[in-house]
């Protein structure tokens, strides 16, 4: 594929989940942009923030989840379809209007005359609340225009160091099409204070070489501190910041018993495609290593920077093993550096391997993806594939390899770009639909990892037509949503308007919204259209209101949020949830749809007041649609038995049958 039509395919991506508003065509192409980046390790995520002001501007930003590093985004979006040159002055001036919106978030009298719900209030409340921790930034500049390869100097805003990024639209396509999907680092010891002593262990049997030596930690430090989290294998960096904080014991060695370091800690594993070295006695000196990864040890190489950077701590006399692993052949890097990381850190209950693409969920969607056909639109013959992206890039790959452009425009036809969907996608469609809106408005990245170590937890059943048609129904749903929510001019937080919108109609539903009628139509009916409408509406002012002048990003991420709206009654006409459901024990009330809840009463009691025809109804409505695990089922439909029968259960059949109740509830179907 050439840049050319590269470019011209991401534009019409931006035109398919555009609409007529030039600003949100900016926020498509700069949603896209920073995904792939997070996806190939050089963003941490975002929160998109169109906000353009005199003196300021920014398109996205991001904190980390330890409030250390702060990356903001600004977007040059020409619209050319062949690539045009950015004048360097553009460029300058708009990282100089980034710089000043972070100056300008930093004080008071900034953030009390922006509007409180407003998405740029929100990127300049995060900014300042963070202040005192933040030692470090990035300024990216997005453009699918071509700069010119300069150099910026870093610079220091209220003593945080900043770096410049430049990413054009050449820059975007190499990462895209390249088999690394991340920019080699190539680590020059000398450039951080001089070279490293090993041994190194080589048997030519082996497909690999394995040096052993230590870092001075001052050396890992000052690593760390230019690359930050591309330094550490995707993988496991995500489920560290996801799901813990720094470990406090690494922390207290360092700042208490430094001499004992080496003693305690495990040290890190890395790994490098080519090294260089200088023969030094029985020893080597390591003067270099290309596209360096530290793919254990992330926490280890976080928490000494942390502690020199916020502790002020002493790491001169602190050294740290490593154990770097080069293969022999390059190319079986992708393959071996995972599964390092994986036996490396075996001991947790979620493995490295479970966040991977490569995981047998997602290469089964990948494959029904292939094979199963989508019926066509109203009016056309034309029937189509929805595809699934499981490895970024590879629609562009397959596009590539259709051969001439008649193969092509025809390959284009059968999978149009407006159905293809990522992981990450995939993640927020089905986290959207279990009623989680809370986690999807964490951002794409978290989402992911957390929906990924649920899917390790539940070890569900190996996706199927009928998953896939039900996924694929999702997907309408939220995308439609999108430009519905888009359509009512809010002024700011669609995604998470759209997501607490249908997590709201998937509750109170109680997930029986016919999907295998959106599938079949490959579309939203009239009467769903007008009920997302209604719903969001309610949700817009929930968001804003709950947040009571506060930060609403912030506060649609707590679970608290969700709690309050899911319990919100919302007027919707009895005609229009009729034919949107499917109808099997299903009559919501005349104006008004509710959520009954069950007496608050012993576990025993509730149990038992339970009819057998409600426990047959939950069996029912669970193989329906898909919910709870089999066991549950069949256990639901054995409490019914024994109802029936006026027979009591067991004390396990007890415990087991109230979590089956409470689940229930939680998705929406009401016991009478």
């Amino acid at each position: 594929m050439t840049l050319e039509e590269f470019a011209e395919n991401l534009r019409q991506d931006v035109l398919v989940r555009g609409s007529d508003s030039s600003n949100y065509e900016v926020d498509v192409f700069t949603e896209d942009v920073i995904e792939a980046m997070t996806d190939a390790g050089e963003a941490d995520g975002f929160i998109l923030c169109n906000c353009d002001g005199r003196g300021y501007k920014i398109n996205a930003y991001n904190v980390s989840s330890d409030n250390d590093c702060i990356d903001l985004f600004v977007t040059i979006y020409t619209k050319h379809v062949s690539p045009q040159r950015v004048p360097a002055a553009d460029i300058d001036r708009h990282f100089s209007r980034l710089r000043g919106f972070f100056q300008r978030a930093l004080t008071d009298n900034f953030r009390a005359g922006l509007e409180e719900s407003s998405p740029e209030f929100d990127a300049a409340d995060s900014i300042h609340s963070a202040r005192g921790d933040v030692t470090r930034g990035r300024l990216f500049l997005l453009t699918d225009g071509l700069t010119s390869a300069r150099e910026y100097k870093d610079v220091v805003i209220e003593g945080v160091n900043f770096t410049h990024h430049v990413w054009d639209i050449e820059r975007i396509f190499r990462m895209e099409t390249s088999g690394a999907k991340r920019e080699a680092i190539d680590v020059k010891f000398q450039e951080f204070g001089g070279r490293v002593v090993c041994i190194r262990s080589a048997d030519p049997a082996y497909e690999y070489t394995t040096y052993v030596g230590y870092f001075p930690a001052s050396l890992l430090v000052r690593i760390y501190e230019r690359y930050g989290a591309r330094l550490l294998e995707r993988n496991v960096r995500s489920f560290l910041q996801a799901r813990g904080k720094i470990n406090r014991g690494i922390r207290d060695t360092i700042l208490e018993e430094p001499q004992r370091f080496l003693a305690y800690n495990n040290g890190i594993s890395a790994t490098a495609e080519r090294v260089e070295f200088e023969n030094h006695g029985n020893a080597i000196l390591l003067t270099r290593a290309e596209s360096f990864q530290i793919v254990n040890g992330g926490q280890t190489t976080a928490s000494l920077y942390t502690a020199v950077k916020k502790d002020r701590a002493d790491v001169s006399n602190i050294s740290v093993q490593v154990k770097l692993t080069v293969p022999k052949d390059p190319a079986s890097i992708d393959q071996l550096a995972p599964r390092i990381s994986l036996y490396a850190n075996s001991q947790n209950k979620v493995n490295t391997a479970d966040f991977s693409a490569n995981h047998p969920f997602h290469l089964c969607v990948e494959e029904l993806s292939r094979t199963i056909w989508a019926p066509a639109l109203a009016g056309t013959q034309i029937e189509t594939r929805w595809y699934y992206e499981r490895a970024r890039g590879s629609y562009n790959d397959a596009l590539a390899r259709a051969g001439s452009p008649g193969e092509r425009k025809r390959w284009k036809i059968q999978h149009p770009v407006s159905q293809k969907f990522t992981k990450t996608d995939l993640a927020k469609f089905e986290y959207t639909w279990d009623q989680k809106p809370h986690m999807v408005s964490r951002g794409a990245e978290k989402n992911f990892v957390e929906f990924m170590a649920e899917l390790a937890d539940k070890k569900p059943p190996v996706p199927d037509d009928a998953y896939f048609r039900h996924l694929i129904a999702k997907a309408i749903l939220f995308r439609r949503g999108e430009k519905l929510v888009q359509a009512q001019n809010y002024g700011g937080y669609r995604a998470n308007i759209v997501t607490y919108t249908l997590s709201w109609l998937s509750h109170h539903t109680a997930q029986k919204i016919d999907l295998e009628r959106i599938w079949k139509a490959q579309a939203l009916s009239q009467e769903l259209d007008e009920t997302i409408r209604i719903i969001s509406k309610a949700a817009y002012d929930h968001l804003i209101e709950g947040a009571q002048g506060g930060n609403v990003t912030e506060w649609a991420k707590k679970e608290r949020c969700w709690e309050k709206f899911r319990t919100c009654e919302i007027g919707i006409p009895s005609g229009l949830l009729r034919p949107i459901v499917t109808q099997r024990d299903f009559s919501p009330d005349s104006g008004t749809v509710r959520r009954d809840g069950s007496a608050d009463m012993e576990a025993y009691a509730r149990i038992r007041v339970i009819p057998a025809d409600e426990w047959f109804a939950i069996s029912g409505w669970a193989k329906e649609t898909g919910n709870l695990a089999p066991w549950q089922r069949a256990l639901a439909y054995s409490l019914g038995r024994l109802a029936a029968q006026n027979k009591p259960p067991s004390r396990k059949q007890i415990q087991q049958g109230e979590k089956i109740l409470q689940e229930a509830q939680r998705l929406g179907f009401r016991i009478s």
